[in-house]
């Protein structure tokens, strides 16, 4: 089949396309692969206006090579969902360079509706949905545009007819989506990222919290089914760092290898308890979740472990809901330190820090554990420590450092330091992170926990209480624990002072935080109710319904509304079969025209749009180009036209225009016999 050169038009709109679909992975891709893809596309569109040509086959080969090596330079034998991602957009991006028929544009246009498929397994927010869900829209308009050139007001008459086509198609998604089965996967791959995503590691130097205090990306939201803690006790344990390594606290087990496990089950499902709360967690490729003090699991995607930790059962490398609840009662006991935890939280260095190690041995000597504590928090109470998110370099002894010298630092600064000085004093202590506090989102339905709310402090063994927690940041700035880091640091001015456009920063504007609550409640929803919507919550829906349907019923149902489905496009496809040659008028004009044209020796193509058959028909007869130019119009006209009718009017002219093609056709005939 002869390739057909591409509308300029259509193939504008299958750029922009392409270059919004890859907004959403601009963040994870390459500078210079980003950077590529749009040369690419701009050299193919400035050959489109015919100031460059396309390359040659040898030039084609070497930018292929190049951009390949340099693909494969840059992963450095990594290969997870982020690479293979990129460089599935890197091919794109090429096929650019030989886009150049109609073939090529249906290749790419499928190409980029998987594209958008793709983007999905990174971004479920709703401007992101919305964001794709536009680019789809422009390949639809491209596509209608490629099919009929000529059609007046061709992209407004795009967007109408789409526009039309999603008001008719939208009653069958909605209820499909409602009612459509929805079961987990019997295995599942996880979706392992190379990207560094923003939050706590499981190691902590002394600057990794004042770092994170820059950013104020989203951690979690939480939705409580009673009243909310208060600010000061809202404690949302992490992670255990029990391990000292020179400045650096980690955990002395590591998180281990854990067996994938399937896809996440929803994270509980119907109205939540008084004694309840939910948590929806963004994506942190960790198993760890964040839970209160004195939490349990109320759904079954995340299981309690030892130490009142809470893990999943694989990596949250999407967003995940979970569900909790607080214990009720009280523990009638409390358990004693086996020996190997006491000298696992008794562990240090053997050399370094000298004045921390003397301070806790001297308090040793004359008080007991309980009496060390309360000395050590008056030290940092009644002495001058501040707290600060610019604190000097501690590089040698930065406990001793900080403790004797600088008196400056953060959260993790003092928690390191306190569970320092307890153990030097005898006391088993441990260093707990995650977040602290919370602001209240739109209309105080849910909290909203940002990266700046990371946290870190210190829980200490103290014989018949058990693990309690002891928070150094919480003497030395109460305003920190009580109202959150903006109040603790406002004398200072370094809130968020690397992100001049965070809207976060301007917050005490009422303006701006009403409307940054309100855009993160439409997206709070959005990831609630459409994108986790799934099995347990499809049941919870439908068992509210008369009948109670189960998944049984839902299945019976289901098969019942598919084979239905079936039955009418068997019957319709056969009354169209009867109908035989019983075709609407333009049907048989089109059909006419087609016999016109074959018996002219131009036989139309499969595949072939009007606008082609007119062009070739136009070569081989000069005296009906016009003619046929206009007949194709028309055909576009009546099929890609929003709102377009039966048009008797119009009928009646492409009637004539047969007529005066099947004369033109004639007279060509007889021209070349009398030559």
């Amino acid at each position: 089949m002869q390739n057909q050169p591409l509308p300029s038009n259509a193939l504008l709109w299958l750029i922009a396309s392409f270059l919004i679909l890859v907004v959403p992975q601009l963040d994870r891709l390459p500078l210079w692969l980003a950077v590529s893809c749009a040369a690419l596309a701009g050299w193919r569109w400035l050959a489109q206006t015919g100031r460059v040509r396309l390359p040659g086959r040898v030039a084609r080969m070497a930018v292929i090579f190049s951009l390949v090596a340099a693909y494969i330079a840059t992963i450095k034998g990594q290969f997870s969902v982020d690479t293979a991602a990129s460089f599935f957009v890197l091919a794109v991006g090429l096929k650019w360079l030989e886009c150049r028929s109609n073939r090529d544009y249906y290749v790419l246009f499928f190409i980029l509706v998987y594209l958008g498929g793709v983007n999905f397994l990174f971004r479920q927010e709703i401007y992101w949905a919305l964001l794709n869900f536009a680019a789809l829209g422009g390949l639809l308009v491209g596509l209608q545009l490629l099919n009929a050139p000529d059609l007046p007001h061709g992209i407004a008459s795009g967007w109408r007819r789409l526009g039309g086509l999603m008001f008719k198609t939208l009653p069958i998604v909605v209820l499909l989506f409602i009612f459509f089965p929805r079961m987990a996967p019997l295995w599942s791959v996880p979706l392992v990222s190379s990207e560094a995503r923003t939050g706590i590691s499981e190691s902590m130097s002394p600057g990794d919290i004042s770092n994170l205090a820059q950013s104020d990306e989203r951690a979690f939201r939480v939705t409580f089914g009673g009243e909310a803690p208060p600010h000061r006790d809202r404690y949302w344990r992490g992670l255990i760092l029990d391990y000292l390594d020179g400045e650096t606290w980690r955990q002395a087990a590591g998180e281990g290898y854990r067996r994938p496990g399937r896809v996440a089950n929803d994270g509980g499902v119907g109205e939540l308890e008084p004694d309840e709360y939910e948590v929806l967690l963004e994506p942190t490729d960790q198993h760890w979740a964040f839970a209160l003090e004195g939490s349990e699991a109320a759904s079954r995607n995340v299981v309690e472990e030892s130490e009142d930790l809470f893990r999943f059962q694989r990596p949250a490398d999407t967003a995940v809901r979970y569900r909790l609840a607080f214990e009720g009662g009280s523990r009638d006991s409390v358990p004693e330190l086996a020996m190997d935890q006491r000298r696992r939280y008794l562990q240090l260095p053997e050399t370094g820090n000298p004045r921390a190690r003397q301070l806790g041995e001297s308090l040793r000597s004359r008080m007991s554990d309980a009496e060390m504590v309360d000395a050590l928090l008056s030290r940092f109470r009644n002495q001058p420590y501040y707290y600060t998110l610019r604190p000097p370099r501690m590089a040698e002894d930065g406990i001793d450092t900080l403790l004797f010298d600088a008196r400056r630092g953060f959260c993790a600064h003092y928690a390191g330091a306190t569970t320092f000085v307890l153990r030097a004093a005898g006391v088993p202590a441990r260093v707990v992170v995650g977040y602290q506090g919370g602001e209240s989102g739109a209309n105080n339905e849910y909290l909203i926990v940002r990266q700046y709310d990371a946290h870190a402090w210190v829980e200490v063994w103290i014989e018949g209480q058990g693990w309690t927690r002891v928070d150094p940041t919480a003497v030395i700035a109460p305003s920190r624990i009580e109202s959150g880091l903006r109040e603790a640091v406002a004398e200072e001015g370094s809130f968020l002072e690397e992100r001049w456009a965070s809207p976060q920063r301007y917050s005490d504007i009422q303006v701006v935080r009403w409307l940054s609550h309100q855009l993160d409640r439409v997206n709070y929803t959005w990831q609630r109710w459409v994108v986790g919507y799934q099995g347990e919550s499809q049941m919870d829906l439908l068992s509210r319904l008369p009948g109670g349907l189960g998944l049984k019923e839902l299945g019976y149902i289901s098969a019942g509304i598919a084979g239905l489905g079936l039955l009418m496009a068997a019957l319709v496809s056969a009354l169209k079969v009867r109908r035989g040659e019983r075709k609407d008028g333009f049907d048989r004009a089109v059909v006419a025209w087609h016999r016109l044209s074959a018996a002219a020796g131009v036989p139309a193509r499969t595949g072939e749009t009007p606008s082609e058959l007119a062009a070739r028909l136009g070569e081989a007869v000069p005296g009906a180009s016009q003619s046929a130019r206009l007949f194709a119009q028309g055909v576009n006209s009546h099929y890609y036209k929003a709102g377009a009718g039966d048009g008797s009017s119009d009928l009646a002219r492409m009637r004539r225009l047969l007529a005066i093609m099947k004369k033109q056709l004639r007279h060509s005939r007889s021209n070349r016999k009398d030559s």
